[in-house]
C-alpha cells in the first residue's frame, strides 16, 4: 500500500504548490474512517481510495482532487457525514464527496432502475463540476483491476455496466488510455474465451511479423525527416476488445482483418500534420474511402487527428493517425488534460473549460433529466444511446454543424437543432430536395426542416428516433398531449354528469378541483379523464349523493361526449372488431388510463363491460359540426354476376362516389354468381350511402348492402 509520503511526492512532481496539509489531513481521515474495513481480497479497504488518487495522479489532477479520491466512500461506507466533510474539508470537497455517493436506501423496482438513478445523480453532479466524473472513472478503474477478487455471481454485472456505461462515458470525455483499458478489463470478464482466443492469435500475429513494424517505422521517420518535418513516429497493435468489436460489426473473422497494427505520427504543429500527410501519400498509395480529417472537423468530445490508410513499403495496408504533441495529449487525456492547466499553471478549484467539445455534449446529455416522468430506467436506455454512438455530420440551412449517431434521421436532426422544432417537424429537405423524415442522414447532407404550428409528433417516431434527446422529448411531447386529451375529456365526463343529476348546487369542476385538494383544474379533469376516479365519485367526495348508474341507452336530455374521429381530440378508439363510421348509432365504455372504446349501439362487448361496472358507460355522440377530413373503413357486401368486366365495373362505381378500395375479399362463388367483401374508405354513412347506391345500379349486381358491423 502507498505510503502519505509517496502521494505527496507524486502530486508534488507535477505541483510544486500542492497543499500538503490538505491531502495529510485527507489521508489521516480517510484511513480511521475505514479503519478495520477489509476489501474482498483481505486488503486494508483505504488501499482502494489510496489506489483510486494513484490513478488520479497519472493524469495531474489538482489537490482538491485528490483529496476527493481519498474520501469518496467514506459517507457511503463509514460513519462520515457531509456536515463532518464540509467542517474539516470545505464545502466544495464536501459537495465532490457527496456527488460521488450512491444512492443506496431506496427501493427500486428494478437493477436498471437502480442503475438510472445512480447515473442520474452522478450526472447531475459532473454537471456542475467535472471532477466528481474523473473520480468516478478512477474508482471504477480500480475496481476493475482488482474485479477478480469480487463474486463470480457479481462480475457479469459489474463488467457490463463497465462496457455499457463508464468505458463509453471515458471516450466521451476524451480519455482514451482510461476507456481501452476499462473494455480490456471487462471484455475478459464477459468474454474470457473470446479474449483468450484472440490473444493468442495476436501472439502468432508478432512471431510472424517480426522486425516488420520496426522496419516501417524507420522508413516513415526517414521519409519525414528528408522533408524537414520533425516527426516522432510509433508502432501499436490493436486492443483484443478492439479486434472482438470490429469481428462482430463486420462478420469477419480474424484472419480476415487488415489493421491489426498502425502507426502514429507526432508532429509540433497543426500545419506539421498536413504537411507530414502530403509527403506520406506522395511515396505511398492511399486507400479511397480511407481517410477523415479530425483536426477541420473535431470529434464531439474535441478529439483532433488526421487518419488516412496506405498501402505501405511492403505492399500492405498501413493505419496512419497524424497529429501534433499537443492533439496526442488531448487525446490521451481528454477533457483532464484541460480542466486545470492553463499556460502551464494549475487552474485553481477544478474551474472547467465549459467551451470544450466534450463537454458540450455532457449538457446535451444532462437536458434529459427535465424528461422526470420517464423514470430511471428510460434515463438509463437513452444515455446508453448516446455514449454508444459515433457521429455523422449534417448542416442546417445557415451552415450551423449538427453531429449525430450514424442511421440517425431528420427526425433526430429536427430535436438536435431544438425540441420546438422538433416537436412541430411535418417535413424535410435535404440538399434541397424533399425527402420522407426517416431518411438515414449522411455527413455533408444540408437539411432543411419544415415546421407547422400546433403540429405535434406521433408516438410512431420513438421507435424511428435514434437519439436519447429525440426520443425523451418525443415520449414528453406524447405524454402531454394524452394529459390534455384525458383533461378534455374529464371535463366533459364531470360536465355530463352534473346535467344528468340537475342538481343547480353541484359546483363547477375548478371549484371541485380547490376542494378536493388538486393544484388546479386540470389535474382533477386529467383524474376523472383517465379513470383515477369518475365524476360521481368527485361529487361523492363532495358530499352529493352517488346517484344512479348511467343508462344503458341515449340519454333523453341529450348530453354526450361529443367525438370526431380516431382520438383527434380525446382518448378515443374504436373497437378493432366492428367497422363505425359518422353516423352510425353508437355508445362508448371507459377503460381506465385508455380512454373510451366505442362500439356500435347494441355491441355484445360493450354490454358486458357496463354490466360488470355500470359506472364505465359514457354517453357518446357524432360531431358532425365540422368535417374532420378523417377516412373511415366499411365493409359492403356484393353479390355478382359472373362475367368479364365486373371488376372493372366495381372499380368505375368506387371511383365514381369517390371511394378507395382497400381490399376485396371473395366470400363465395358459383356457377352464376359471386359474393364479395368490398372493404372501403368513407367520411361517414351518408357518403357509404351513395357508394351503396352507385353500386346497386351496375347491371353486374344483384345486392349491395353495408355488411354487418
Amino acid at each position: 500500500m502507498m505510503r502519505q509520503y509517496e502521494l505527496l511526492e507524486r502530486v508534488a512532481a507535477y505541483n510544486p504548490n500542492v497543499d500538503e496539509a490538505l491531502l495529510n489531513r485527507a489521508y489521516v481521515y480517510a484511513m480511521t474512517k475505514h479503519g478495520g474495513q477489509k476489501r474482498a481480497s483481505g486488503d486494508p479497504y483505504f488501499s482502494h481510495p489510496l489506489e483510486v488518487a494513484a490513478i488520479l495522479t497519472q493524469m495531474r489532477l489538482d489537490d482538491a482532487t485528490i483529496a476527493t479520491a481519498l474520501l469518496h466512500d467514506t459517507i457511503e461506507d463509514t460513519d462520515a457525514t457531509r456536515a463532518e466533510i464540509d467542517q474539516m474539508f470545505g464545502p466544495k470537497i464536501g459537495k465532490l464527496v457527496e456527488g460521488l455517493t450512491k444512492i443506496g436506501r431506496l427501493a427500486f423496482v428494478s437493477q436498471a432502475d437502480k442503475q438510472g438513478e445512480n447515473l442520474r445523480k452522478l450526472l447531475l453532479a459532473v454537471a456542475e463540476d467535472v471532477r466528481v466524473l474523473l473520480v468516478k472513472l478512477a474508482d471504477r478503474l480500480h475496481n476493475m483491476r482488482t474485479i477478480h477478487w469480487v463474486p463470480v455471481h457479481k462480475r457479469g454485472r459489474i463488467a457490463q455496466e463497465t462496457m455499457e456505461v463508464y468505458a463509453p462515458l471515458a471516450g466521451k470525455m476524451g480519455i482514451f488510455w482510461m476507456r481501452e483499458e476499462l473494455e480490456h478489463l471487462a471484455f475478459h470478464v464477459l468474454h474470457p474465451e473470446e479474449a483468450a482466443f484472440i490473444e493468442g492469435k495476436l501472439a502468432d500475429k508478432r512471431a510472424e511479423v517480426g522486425s516488420i513494424l520496426t522496419d516501417i517505422e524507420t522508413e516513415l521517420s526517414e521519409r519525414l525527416e528528408a522533408s524537414g518535418i520533425k516527426a516522432k513516429v510509433m508502432g501499436r497493435e490493436k486492443k483484443p476488445y478492439s479486434i472482438f468489436a470490429k469481428m462482430q460489426r463486420k462478420a469477419i473473422n480474424f484472419d480476415h482483418l487488415s489493421d491489426i497494427y498502425g502507426f502514429r505520427i507526432l508532429v509540433d504543429t497543426t500545419a506539421d500534420c498536413y504537411a507530414a500527410l502530403g509527403v506520406v501519400h506522395t511515396k505511398w498509395q492511399s486507400v479511397p474511402g480511407r481517410f477523415k480529417d479530425h483536426i477541420s472537423t473535431p470529434k464531439q468530445n474535441g478529439y483532433r487527428s488526421i487518419h488516412t490508410t496506405l498501402v505501405g513499403p511492403r505492399k500492405q495496408r498501413i493505419e496512419l493517425q497524424i497529429r501534433s504533441h499537443e492533439m496526442h495529449r488531448l487525446a490521451e487525456y481528454g477533457i483532464a488534460a484541460h480542466a486545470f492547466y492553463k499556460d502551464g499553471k494549475m487552474v485553481r478549484q477544478g474551474e472547467l473549460a465549459r467551451d470544450s467539445e466534450a463537454y458540450s455534449w455532457l449538457r446535451q446529455t444532462i437536458e434529459l433529466l427535465s424528461d422526470v416522468d420517464g423514470g430511471a430506467a428510460e434515463f438509463l436506455e437513452h444515455t446508453k444511446l448516446e455514449l454508444f454512438q459515433d457521429r455523422v455530420y449534417c448542416f442546417t440551412p445557415r451552415g450551423k454543424l449538427i453531429a449525430l449517431p450514424p442511421g440517425a434521421t431528420p427526425i433526430d436532426f429536427a430535436y438536435q437543432v431544438h425540441t420546438d422544432v422538433g416537436n412541430t417537424c411535418t417535413g424535410c429537405r435535404i440538399n434541397g430536395h424533399s425527402r420522407p423524415l426517416v431518411t438515414p442522414l449522411q455527413s455533408g447532407d444540408e437539411v432543411e426542416i419544415v415546421c407547422k404550428e400546433g403540429a405535434h409528433p406521433p408516438s410512431a417516431w420513438n421507435a424511428l428516433a435514434v437519439t436519447g434527446k429525440a426520443r425523451a422529448a418525443i415520449r414528453r411531447a406524447n405524454r402531454e398531449q394524452d394529459r390534455r386529451k384525458f383533461a378534455r375529456l374529464g371535463r366533459q365526463l364531470y360536465e355530463a354528469e352534473v346535467v344528468r343529476r340537475a342538481d343547480t348546487d353541484i359546483p363547477s369542476l375548478g371549484v371541485a378541483a380547490e376542494r378536493l385538494g388538486h393544484p388546479d383544474t386540470e389535474s382533477l379533469a386529467y383524474a376523472i379523464g383517465s379513470s383515477a376516479m369518475s365524476a360521481s365519485d368527485a361529487l361523492a367526495a363532495l358530499g352529493f349523493d352517488a346517484g344512479e348508474a348511467p343508462p344503458s341507452a341515449a340519454p333523453a336530455n341529450g348530453v354526450s361526449v361529443k367525438i370526431r374521429g380516431h382520438g383527434e381530440d380525446l382518448p378515443i378508439t374504436f373497437s378493432p372488431k366492428h367497422t363505425t363510421i359518422p353516423g352510425d348509432r353508437i355508445v362508448g365504455v371507459l377503460q381506465p388510463g385508455e380512454g373510451v372504446m366505442v362500439y356500435p349501439a347494441g355491441a355484445n362487448e360493450a354490454l358486458a363491460a357496463v354490466a360488470a361496472d355500470p359506472h364505465s358507460w359514457v354517453d357518446v355522440s357524432w360531431d358532425l359540426s365540422e368535417s374532420s377530413g378523417t377516412l373511415y373503413k366499411a365493409v359492403v357486401r356484393v353479390v355478382a354476376k359472373n362475367g368479364s368486366g365486373v371488376f372493372a365495373d366495381l372499380a368505375g362505381a368506387l371511383k365514381a362516389s369517390q371511394s378507395d378500395l382497400s381490399e376485396l375479399t371473395v366470400v363465395m362463388k358459383t356457377p352464376d354468381y359471386r359474393e364479395l367483401n368490398l372493404h372501403i374508405e368513407v367520411r361517414d354513412a351518408a357518403h357509404l350511402s351513395r357508394v351503396i347506391e352507385h353500386l346497386q345500379r351496375l347491371d353486374s349486381v344483384v345486392e349491395a348492402a353495408r355488411a354487418s358491423h
